[in-house]
């Protein structure tokens, strides 16, 4: 039996082992099992594998990042963008060696494209954590402009909500949300941007899905712009993860 599953450290939220589950019904594929494994602390990921024979693994916050120290090797994307969500174990002779990859990418892609984005489009992304990655290397493949807003900017170039104005909001009209505020069961927190200053001419994501509409989303609708979840970019990723082990 090959198993899979999810590492992160609150997995309550996650539609992953339904999503998994279900593929493995409706597709007769018998041999496949796939479980959430929460964990509070990265190094946990030792014994887990350890007492698991794992076939494949995907990673989510606040692991994505800290994940790539325990790996032997890495996919080149996954290494340009710097973080992981998806692991392969492959046998080499007698010895298992951990692959890193980043699907995120790829999901995020696909969710972008949905979007008909007006020249010289910017975009502020939410978040400086490992979903926000795979956000900033997307927007730079298609030549997006963008700024990280984070509640512990490291250097100049990264907005703090506190300095984030309603002028900054405004001028950039693709905003991403790549924080787990809103995220199930804390859905009614949701990040703290002038939300005065969004039009019917923004587009804003939020990569989360749980719930289908989080406080973000609604405050943005509210000003009529167009607004989308994460639950396309969690199936698509999924998908790509599934291709991936069964390369």
């Amino acid at each position: 039996m090959r198993i899979f599953g999810l590492i992160g450290n609150s997995l309550k939220h996650s539609y992953s082992e339904k999503f998994f589950t279900e593929k493995f019904r409706q597709e007769k594929i018998n041999d496949a099992r796939y479980f959430l494994f929460p964990m509070s602390n990265i190094d946990e990921y030792r014994t887990l594998v350890q007492r698991y024979q794992f076939s494949g693994l995907q990673v989510t916050n606040p692991f994505k990042q800290s994940i790539m120290g325990y790996l032997e090797a890495l996919d080149e994307e996954a290494s340009m963008v710097g973080a992981v969500n998806t692991i392969k174990f492959i046998k080499d002779g007698t010895k298992i060696i951990t692959k890193g990859y980043n699907t995120d990418i790829a999901g995020f892609d696909a969710l972008l494209g949905n979007f008909s984005l007006p020249a010289g489009n910017s975009a502020l992304i939410l978040g400086t954590g490992g979903a926000s990655k795979a956000v900033a290397y997307i927007l730079k493949k298609k030549e997006i402009p963008f700024h990280f807003v984070s509640r512990s900017p490291v250097d100049a170039e990264i907005f703090s909500y506190d300095s984030l104005t309603a002028k900054v909001v405004s001028e950039n009209r693709l905003i991403i949300n790549a924080t787990p505020a809103g995220l199930y069961p804390d859905i009614e927190s949701f990040p703290g941007i002038p939300y005065e200053a969004v039009s019917k001419n923004h587009i804003c994501i939020d990569l989360i899905y749980n719930p289908d509409k989080t406080v973000f989303m609604q405050k943005c609708e509210q000003m009529e712009a167009q607004v989308v979840n994460g639950l396309e970019m969690l199936w698509v990723q999924a998908e790509k993860s599934w291709e991936i082990w069964n390369q």
